[in-house]
């Protein structure tokens, strides 16, 4: 049964200006009304709002899962990998996480990474694939490779694949066409708020989960959501009024590991447009500190000032509603993502005119033996570089890290040291993930923030098939194209790129520690 609870949950006005309009307009919402967030977001969200029906309507999915199920098992395929980005991914790694199902997860071009996740018996390995638009540049490459390594292997990838995405899509008639299994999503629910379709219910499925019980919770909890003062219009209300911007997520002793993740995804790129928003601060623990003004949600009793209890389906639909609700108070379009495809745009460019090359030549503000650093002064040392950098005047602090997050993971510790020395906010982001949940934020949100991206050499590259790029070079051209439409708006901007990586991530987080 969801619930919320905490010294913060007392603080909810039902007679505030935004608790009676969003009252008002629960009903409507419930009803898809596409009117609710302004003339411009219409037309959008007329072809957004199926979410709302999906704990009801995605039980039709539950037969060809069950097959889809009964065919994995009938073909001893025990190993999972999913490839896919933000909305594709992030739900499928939360459920894993939940049931304590073991799930390889693929949203990166870092090809370090990558390899790690060839698994040693491709015999036994499926892998999802999943891609709303169908022509993701990161899960199109992670896609060919992978077929490469099954043809190689002598396996047909037909056997060993199985396809989420967008009926009508380039990567639906391709994978029609070369006899995929292919399972269709939802053409009108946006890739974040897609956890609940196929998108969501195909990895879990594969994977044991009961999916049934995830949509009847979802069910109960969304009946109630237009309801007079319900769990989603407290919370909504509470996250617009308590914080101006950042608020921070805990997900310490809670049944939902990893749920922070997701909500980040959801509200950041929901919420960050015209330079308004809410920017969500995943945390290590409810103790660390998050630095500047911020509100603390928990998903455990006693844990945030602000707690949310419920199941995984109760969360998924609950945060769905209080993000479009809270974008009607922000008043932006909560279903539209221009800068994340400004980003998109701006690494197309530079990939289709071989500039990578030439940007990775670029000379240094300062180098040693482990790393090397880029920004628009020359200096004498990294410390004295990270002094006037952290020096800049803003609300938050978003450190950007193009690494591989199965063994660089150390470098996350730099979220916490950042936090403890500065008086603002620090989120952290693996690079290219971010780009499709925080990405957003940071160019359409409040203009306040200041940017660290952390590059680095792979002592291994990867070649896309059929491509006349690696995934290195994929992985700069995000850094670099991400770096240029942050530089057009003048934001502060430091890149740190580590020649070594274990050395460079040692010597970055002793000089932070320094400061």
């Amino acid at each position: 049964m969801l619930k919320i609870s905490g010294p913060l949950a007392n603080k909810y006005d039902p007679q505030s200006a935004v608790a009676k309009d969003l009252n008002a307009i629960a009903g409507k919402l419930a009803r898809k009304d596409a009117t609710l967030w302004g003339i411009d977001a219409q037309a959008e969200a007329g072809i957004r709002l199926n979410w709302i029906d999906l704990p009801s309507e995605s039980r039709e999915l539950l037969p060809q899962l069950d097959a889809l199920s009964a065919w994995a098992r009938s073909e001893k395929l025990t190993n999972f990998v999913l490839c896919g980005m933000g909305g594709s991914s992030l739900a499928p790694e939360v459920m894993a996480k939940s049931y304590a199902k073991t799930l390889t997860v693929l949203d990166t071009t870092d090809p370090e990474q990558i390899e790690l996740a060839v698994p040693q018996d491709l015999q036994n390995t499926l892998v999802i694939v999943g891609s709303k638009s169908g022509s993701t540049i990161e899960t199109a490459s992670q896609k060919s490779f992978f077929e490469k390594i099954f043809v190689d292997a002598g396996l047909n990838p037909v056997d060993h694949f199985v396809i989420v995405t967008d009926p009508g899509s380039p990567l639906d008639l391709s994978a029609r066409s070369a006899g995929y299994r292919v399972i269709n999503a939802d053409p009108n629910v946006g890739g974040r708020f897609s956890a609940l379709s196929a998108f969501g219910l195909v990895p879990a499925a594969l994977l044991g989960i009961d999916v049934s019980i995830l949509l009847d919770d979802a069910v109960v909890a969304a009946k109630q959501f237009a309801e007079t003062d319900s769990t989603a219009i407290k919370l909504a209300t509470l996250i617009f009024e308590q914080t101006r911007q950042n608020f921070s997520l805990s997900d310490s002793g809670s049944n939902v590991p990893g749920i922070g993740d997701w909500i980040e995804q959801l509200v950041a790129e929901s919420t960050g447009k015209n330079q308004k928003g809410r920017l969500p601060i995943v945390i290590e623990s409810p103790q660390t500190p998050v630095a500047g003004e911020a509100l603390a949600i928990g998903f455990a009793e006693n844990i945030c000032e602000l707690n949310v209890i419920g199941s995984l389906g109760e969360h998924f639909i609950l945060w769905e509603w209080v993000t479009a609700l809270l974008c009607r108070a922000l008043d932006v379009d909560p279903f539209n993502q221009p800068n994340v495809t400004e980003a998109k745009e701006r690494t197309g460019k530079l990939l289709e005119q071989g500039s990578v090359a030439e940007l990775n030549e670029l000379a240094p503000s300062f180098e040693n033996r482990n790393l090397a650093i880029f920004t628009n002064r020359e200096f004498s040392n990294l410390k004295s570089a990270l002094q006037e950098f952290l020096s800049t005047p803003g609300q938050y602090l978003a450190v950007m890290a193009y690494l591989n997050r199965q063994t660089d993971f150390e470098i996350i510790k730099i979220r916490k040291a950042l936090a403890d020395k500065t008086n603002r906010g620090v989120t952290f982001g693996w690079g290219p993930r971010f780009l499709h949940s925080t990405g957003q934020f940071h160019k359409g949100g409040q203009h306040n923030g200041a940017f660290l991206q952390i590059t680095s050499d792979s002592k291994k590259d990867l070649e896309i098939p059929g491509k006349d790029f690696t995934f290195h070079t994929l992985l700069m051209a995000q850094a670099f194209g991400d770096g240029e439409a942050l530089e057009s708006r003048n934001f502060p901007l430091m890149r740190i790129h580590l020649k070594d990586r274990k050395q460079g991530i040692a010597e970055l987080l002793e000089v932070v520690a320094t400061l």
